[in-house]
C-alpha cells in the first residue's frame, strides 16, 4: 500500500513516521481539509481512521470538545469517504463502549458507556452501521484496549498509563496511581495488532464487522507500576490519589478475532515494557502536558488540579 498520513500532531510527533511517507497536518472537523487531502493525495480505496482524543477519565471534564472530536470530528471524515467512494473504511473504537460489571466483554455484550468517550466512540460505530446500510460503505470495527509501545506520547499526563508511569520514573518522580492499585487491564503491545488492522480490508470476514482486539491476559495497575520501575532499573515509587470514576476490571475477549484473523502474537507484558523503556530512555523525560482550559472543573480528579 502507498500511504498517506492525517494527524493535527495534538499527540503525536512527525519524528514518528518515515520521511518518505506525505503526511497532511490539519483537524478531521474541518471539511476543506479532508478535501485538500483527497484533492493533492487522492484517490483512496481505505481509510484508517485512528483520530481521537482518547484520554476517557478526562471526557467527563471536557464534553463538548470530546464530541467534536471523537464524534463530529469522526462523522466529517465519514462523510469525505462516502462522497469519494472508499472501498473500506477501519475505525478504531475502544472497549470503553461495554461499561462495567460485563465480564468477559464480548462483541455480543450490549454497550452501556460510562463516560463522554465511550459515548461518542459508541455513537460512531453506529453511525458506520447506518452508512453501510444507506450508501454501502464497508467497514471493520476493532475494539483495542490499553496499546502501548514505542513511539507513544509519554509526556501526555492524561492517558497512556504505561507512558505516564515511564515518565514520572524518568523524571525521577513517584509513579501516581488513582485508588489501591487493584484495577486490571489488560496491556496491548503494539506490533502484536498493527498488522492485523492493517489488513483488515482485504480479510472477506471482516467486512462490517466488529473484534476486540488485544491480549487476554489481566495485570493490576500496582504490578504495572512495579514492572515498569524494574525495566527502567530503580525501585518503585507509588503516590496513590484518591480513586475517579472508572471500570475497576476491564478485560475483553477474543475468539470472534481469532477466528477471522488467526491467532495473533502475543508479547508478554515484560518483553513489551522492556522494548518500550530502552526506547524512553533513549529519548529521555517529557515535560507533562496541560490541556489547558477545562470545560468543567468540578469533581476533577486531584491528581489533574
Amino acid at each position: 500500500m502507498e500511504v498517506v498520513g492525517l494527524d493535527n500532531l495534538s499527540g503525536g510527533f512527525r519524528r514518528n513516521l518515515a520521511a518518505t511517507i506525505p503526511v497532511c497536518i490539519g483537524d478531521i472537523r474541518d471539511p476543506s481539509f479532508l478535501e485538500s487531502v483527497w484533492s493533492d493525495h487522492g484517490p483512496f480505496d481505505y481509510v484508517y481512521h485512528f483520530a481521537a482524543y482518547a484520554a476517557e477519565g478526562l471526557s467527563h471534564h471536557l464534553r463538548c470538545f470530546n464530541y467534536e472530536t471523537n464524534l463530529v470530528g469522526s462523522a466529517r471524515l465519514i462523510n469525505a469517504s462516502i462522497h469519494h467512494r472508499v472501498r473500506h473504511f477501519v475505525f478504531a473504537s475502544s472497549i470503553a463502549v461495554y461499561g462495567a460489571g460485563q465480564l468477559p466483554l464480548t462483541e455480543e455484550t450490549t454497550p452501556h458507556p460510562e463516560d463522554p468517550y465511550g459515548v461518542a466512540k459508541y455513537a460512531v460505530e453506529l453511525d458506520l452501521a447506518s452508512a453501510a446500510t444507506v450508501f454501502g460503505l464497508r467497514h471493520t470495527i476493532f475494539r483495542p484496549h490499553n496499546v502501548y509501545g514505542e513511539r507513544q506520547h509519554i509526556g501526555d499526563r492524561y492517558r497512556n498509563v504505561v507512558g505516564i508511569f515511564l515518565n514520572q520514573c524518568l523524571r525521577g518522580e513517584p509513579m501516581s496511581i488513582l485508588g489501591d492499585g487493584m484495577q486490571t487491564r489488560s496491556f496491548t503491545y503494539i506490533g502484536d495488532i498493527a498488522a492485523s488492522i492493517a489488513r483488515a480490508p482485504l480479510v472477506e470476514g471482516a467486512v462490517n464487522q466488529t473484534f476486540n482486539i488485544g491480549t487476554d491476559q489481566p495485570t493490576r495497575i500496582l504490578d504495572l507500576a512495579n514492572r515498569i520501575a524494574h525495566a527502567v532499573g530503580i525501585e518503585p515509587r507509588i503516590r496513590h490519589f484518591p480513586a475517579r470514576p472508572e471500570v475497576i476490571h476491564a478485560v475483553a475477549e477474543h475468539s470472534k478475532f481469532h477466528r477471522v484473523f488467526g491467532v495473533a502474537e502475543s508479547t508478554p507484558l515484560a518483553t513489551g515494557i522492556d522494548r518500550m523503556a530502552r526506547w524512553a530512555r533513549e529519548l529521555g523525560p517529557c515535560d507533562p502536558s496541560h490541556f489547558g482550559k477545562l470545560e468543567l472543573a468540578q469533581n476533577l480528579p486531584l491528581i489533574w488540579k
